[in-house]
């Protein structure tokens, strides 16, 4: 597979460098620095989340819901990407698990390959696996333009988060409910992205556990300017506002979006559910 300049895989057509997302313009090893941006500009020691499609949508005031693929109907994943774009979803989020870290499977480097060859869309992908740094180099050339790894396999995430950003991605840092906000405070000028689990990984469909809502808070005072803080787990109509009102940018919807008819009528009601809190802070 050719990438990041697409033309021709294995006799399928792929997206040309014309259709990729603009963040990833830019040599493995550069940081991803916002048009004008100085160096003195970032908000640590580098601002790599300034310049992504997702950042820029979202100073643009695009309510950032990032639909979950763990919830689509794989025996149509086409239709289903089709459907999510048509819709208006600005990225897809897509769950990797591996059976040990979490005590689930669910899909792999050849999925992620078969989205990106479908969509333009950026495409999130959460590493929930005991082993990330093995990984990151395959997922990236599989087309992830964003890589997550846990805190909880990498208590010093130093190493890995660079070696995403040498891999030209975008990073992020995700911790699951039992794990203190703390853990993370250390490492946030070096990624674009927080994952708060408001679930464990593993499984959809779960409840939302509102212990994820102060650690959002304290996230939001912390945070260097840039860092979009995400919430994945139980994100529906009820829960979406709470995050939005504790400092949530963005917002990983699975069944409570992917479990509706009309795609783009629940993602309108969901982003305005957002809005109109995010406007009332």
């Amino acid at each position: 597979m050719r990438y990041p300049d697409r033309g021709v895989s294995a006799g399928r057509p792929v997206f040309t460098s014309w259709a990729m997302p603009p963040f990833l313009r830019f040599s493995r090893g550069q940081s991803p620095l916002h048009e004008g941006q100085a160096e003195t500009d970032r908000p640590a020691a580098r601002a790599g989340g300034a310049a992504s499609r997702l950042y820029t949508d979202r100073l643009a005031g695009h309510v950032m819901i990032g639909p979950s693929l763990l919830a689509a109907d794989f025996g149509h994943l086409a239709r289903e990407v089709r459907r999510l774009e048509e819709a208006g979803a600005r990225y897809l989020h897509l769950d990797i698990m591996d059976g040990h870290f979490v005590p689930n499977l669910s899909f792999g480097i050849p999925i992620v390959e078969a989205v990106r060859r479908l969509t333009p869309l950026p495409l999130d992908v959460h590493l929930m696996i005991a082993n990330p740094g093995e990984h990151l180099a395959r997922f990236r050339e599989a087309g992830a333009d964003f890589l997550t790894i846990h805190i909880e396999v990498a208590p010093d995430p130093t190493k890995l988060l660079a070696e995403i950003h040498r891999l030209g991605a975008g990073a992020g840092l995700s911790l699951n409910p039992p794990t203190p906000v703390e853990t993370v405070l250390p490492y946030l000028h070096l990624c674009e992205i927080v994952l708060v689990m408001s679930v464990m990984p593993g499984f959809g469909g779960q409840s939302f556990n509102p212990v994820a809502l102060e650690k959002i808070r304290v996230l939001r005072a912390r945070a260097p300017q840039g860092l979009m803080i995400s919430v994945d787990g139980g994100v529906k109509d009820g829960t979406i506002e709470r995050c939005a009102q504790a400092g949530a940018s963005m917002f990983i919807v699975g069944t409570g979006l992917l479990g509706y008819d009309d795609y783009q009528q629940r993602l309108l009601q969901l982003s305005q559910l957002a809005q109109s809190a995010q406007n009332a802070q």
